[in-house]
């Protein structure tokens, strides 16, 4: 089947592209690896920051200014501003799509205090909002007449003369690896804080494969370095503690009850101070206990649930133990407003590095990003078919890209790529985590390149072709550790601390490194590293000691 437009990723960000996208006569499908309801929107439960009149010039300006302050020096502007300005009109449109933000008694949309932010302008549906965002969207998709292809993991793009010409897909229901011809594509398939396996709020199955696409497909991606870990994920289980816990004034306390950072300071701020608590041997923990048990059921219904049944805790009388988790990667595919270098092709939501996070996210902006430049990448592409006609499909890869999965049946393997996941999460939250050093990244460097290796020598213990679960892992894995090496090397080649990026021998930021880092792999397996605007630099530093 063939489609004027073709969206990757079914969180709000590609949601609202494939919206936006579709007209009575054109042809829009969203492609999605899995579950359609399974993204990491669904869990962004705190809310989305938004100053609800649009003539609030002065409340506007404010959330720039927060925005930038977050940002570190490498902020975009442009992208801020635009984000900031139309935060307003995205919150009536959700409202018209089904969304019911809670209010106050007024009848007003309802706002909370988040971190960073300088007044309370993130709206909310209790501790779900992300989740009821997603559901409204996909209502509103399925009522405009988006095709859902369920499913389908893709492997990687098609171009002509440096346009894009559909998608290369492994259809898991029979492994069989097909193309979906389209006339431009939009990328929204997330982030890449899956790679700390074992350490992160996001699913098993997000390991940064969108990234590792525009890699093999000649993109660059950018400040792949910065990497939010989230202050408070439940200890046992890694559930996602959400910020509205504290911005409903929720404390944070050791094992002696001492409270020993400002809640609501910044996520990078937050998640070190808990790290050095627990590297000190102490047990931190989030306090609820003088809250009013109400307020915990009506706003905190969520997190009131989910401490009870995953750690046995009743929050409006215990502590619950919390530790931080990698949650949202800043870095992506470098876009401007949407737009990459490939025509045609449009990148958007955690995936894209449009400058609006810069080296650390502001709380509550990740939705308001994903359903603003959602918009926009839908608008581009539907603007982009105009006038258009389907190009040629170069089947030599996708010839190539079904060879590889038949080989990945064919033979034999002894190795365990669960384990290896697993030893590659463990391997980057300890040396290329919250703390970071030119050892311990040159550790996870050596790791990595290991892993790479044997991944080589991987196959399908089940070779049955049906919904293989094995083949879709390793291939998962291959991205994943593409996408690793490229957070190492960026993290090596940055020499100093910037917002989530802490490096413990370069504890001060250095004003001459306030450039954004770009990545390609003109070679598999060989990158080129530069700062932006400063010339070309080639990372040359000794890789491969011993």
């Amino acid at each position: 089947m063939i489609y004027d437009v073709i969206v990757v990723g079914s969180g709000v960000a590609g949601l609202m592209a494939a919206i936006e996208a579709k007209t009575s006569s054109n042809k829009v499908a969203l492609i999605t690896k899995g579950n359609l309801f399974k993204s990491n929107s669904s869990i962004a439960s705190g809310g989305i920051n938004a100053v609800l009149d649009p003539n609030e010039k002065e409340g506007i300006h404010f959330h720039v200014v927060d925005t930038i302050r977050a940002c570190f020096g490498l902020e975009n502007k442009k992208a801020i501003t635009y984000m900031c300005e139309r935060a307003p009109y995205m919150i009536k449109k959700l409202v018209d799509y089904g969304v019911e933000f809670d209010r106050d008694k007024d009848g007003n949309i309802a706002q909370r205090s988040f971190g960073g932010g300088r007044t309370q302008r993130t709206c909310y549906v209790g501790d779900k909002t992300g989740s009821a965002i997603t559901q409204a969207l996909i209502k509103k998709a399925k009522s405009v007449g988006i095709t859902f292809l369920a499913n389908n993991f893709v492997m990687n793009l098609t171009s002509l003369n440096n346009r894009i010409s559909g998608v290369v897909a492994l259809r898991r229901s029979d492994s069989s690896v097909v193309v979906y011809p389209a006339k431009s594509v939009v990328l929204a398939g997330g982030g890449y804080a899956g790679i700390y396996r074992g350490h992160t709020t996001n699913a098993q199955d997000y390991s940064g494969d969108m990234l590792a696409i525009a890699l093999r497909a000649g993109l660059t991606l950018k400040d792949m370095e910065f990497v939010q870990f989230h202050p408070t994920g439940l200890h046992k289980t890694s559930y996602l503690v959400s910020e509205a816990a504290r911005g409903e004034g929720g404390y944070l306390i050791n094992e002696k009850g001492e409270r020993f950072v400002n809640e609501l300071e910044r996520r990078n701020v937050v998640s070190y101070a808990i790290s050095q608590q627990i590297e000190a041997g102490h047990k931190v923990y989030i306090d609820l206990r003088h809250l009013p048990k109400e307020k915990i059921e009506t706003k905190l219904p969520s997190l009131y649930k989910a401490a009870y049944n995953q750690a046995g805790i009743d929050v409006t009388k215990e502590v619950l133990e919390i530790r931080p988790l990698a949650h949202y990667s800043m870095g992506g595919i470098e876009s401007n407003m949407t737009k990459t270098s490939i025509k045609g092709l449009f990148v958007c939501g955690e995936c894209a590095a449009e400058g609006v996070h810069g080296a650390n996210r502001l709380g509550g902006n990740s939705l308001l990003e994903g359903v603003v430049f959602g918009e926009l990448a839908g608008e581009n592409a539907l603007e982009f078919t105009q006038n258009k006609e389907f190009l040629p499909i170069d089947y030599n890869l996708v010839i190539k890209d079904q060879k590889m999965v038949d080989w990945i049946f064919d033979m034999d393997t002894s190795k365990n790529f669960n384990a290896m996941r697993v030893s590659m999460g463990e391997t980057m939250f300890k040396n290329a985590g919250i703390h970071r050093s030119e050892t311990s990244l040159q550790k996870a460097f050596d790791y990595l390149k290991y892993l790479r290796n044997e991944t080589i020598t991987l196959h399908c213990i089940d070779k049955g072709r049906h919904n293989n679960v094995e083949l879709i892992s390793i291939l998962e894995l291959r991205n994943a550790l593409e996408v690793a090496e490229a957070v190492v090397l960026a993290a090596m080649f940055r020499e100093e601390s910037r917002g989530a990026h802490h490096r413990d021998d370069f504890v001060k930021d250095d004003i001459s490194l306030q450039k954004s880092i770009l990545i390609s792999e003109p070679k598999k397996g060989y990158f080129d590293v530069r700062y932006e605007d400063k010339g070309f630099i080639k990372f040359i530093r000794n890789l491969f000691k011993g």
